[in-house]
């Protein structure tokens, strides 16, 4: 079922006034396909979690990339995870070329995994912990050894597989919060990730909270990232196209083509800013369909 970001169901309770497009555009930010992005770049990125840590206010990340764009305007839940963000970072560098096309030019692609590595420079520098959540148990172990390796001495707070089901759900929460953990990062698949969050965010008493996705995968050592020349020229998505053609190719065709029609669109109309439903359930409801999609 296809869902219109104007339009709600009754069945859901959603709120009818969904679009505002007189609310004033935050200073730093700027009002691209409906959502504020912050115009930072990484070194920017890591200081406002720095801050965050500092004064103890919580600061949900999230990053856009062009699949999240086309895939939000069908999947209400995960544009309203994207709204929820405190920080929305550009992790494609199509959305960097789109924003420049759109005279609203975003400084730098701050990539999920480039941020995550970032983060994980600043707590070993400051003794921040952290709390590593998501993955398979033995990609967490990997990633746990290639992590102490790479960053010695890191104070990991804890540690939990992501195959956890409803009934466990609060435990882990509880975990996480007797931790102490000063930086949460979620290496979850969508909309598991957003449902957690949702429901737990404010009570973990974690100042940062990061979802990478399939991040852990590659610092474990399982998934090969591209080469830097390739990530430079913004062609991260080719290289993984060679990588896996006969999964990939059709998930890109679909997704670069409708990126560039919205993009256009964009140009002609843009978007008002769009807000979150506010009593959107914890869990996306039953007759809502709900896109699968990985963080990158």
């Amino acid at each position: 079922m296809t869902l219109e970001l104007n339009r709600s169901n009754q069945n859901t309770g959603a709120n009818q006034d969904a679009l505002s497009p007189r609310q004033a555009v935050q200073p730093g930010r700027s009002l691209l396909f409906g959502l504020e992005m912050d115009g930072m770049r990484m070194a920017d990125a890591v200081e406002r979690c720095s801050q965050a840590i500092r004064t103890r206010r919580p600061l949900l990340i999230g990053v856009l990339n062009a699949a999240k764009i086309v895939n939000m305007r069908r999947d209400r839940y995960l544009c309203d995870a994207l709204l929820d963000c405190d920080m929305l970072l550009a992790d494609g560098q199509s959305v960097v070329w789109a924003s420049w096309l759109l005279r609203k030019p975003l400084p730098e692609r701050v990539t999920g995994i480039d941020l995550f590595e970032g983060l994980l420079d600043l707590a070993h520098r400051n003794g921040h912990a952290i709390y590593l959540l998501g993955a398979k148990p033995d990609v967490l172990a990997a990633l746990e050894q290639n992590v102490r390796r790479r960053w010695p001495g890191l104070r990991i707070a804890g540690r939990r597989d992501g195959y956890f089901g409803e009934a466990e759900a609060s435990a882990v929460a509880a975990d996480i919060r007797a931790s102490g953990a000063d930086m949460l990062f979620l290496g979850m698949a969508s909309p598991k990730k957003e449902i957690f969050l949702r429901r737990y965010q404010h009570d973990l008493n974690v100042p940062v909270l990061h979802g990478v996705g399939g991040s852990f995968d590659i610092l474990a050592g399982l998934t090969k990232r591209a080469p830097t020349g390739w990530r430079r020229l913004g062609l991260e998505w080719a290289y993984r196209l060679l990588q896996e053609p006969g999964r990939m190719w059709k998930r890109y065709l679909v997704t670069n083509t409708a990126f560039i029609g919205l993009t256009m669109i964009e140009a002609l109309r843009p978007s008002p800013m769009l807000r979150p439903i506010s009593n959107r359930p914890a869990s996306p409801p039953s007759n809502i369909n709900v896109v699968t999609l990985k963080s990158s």
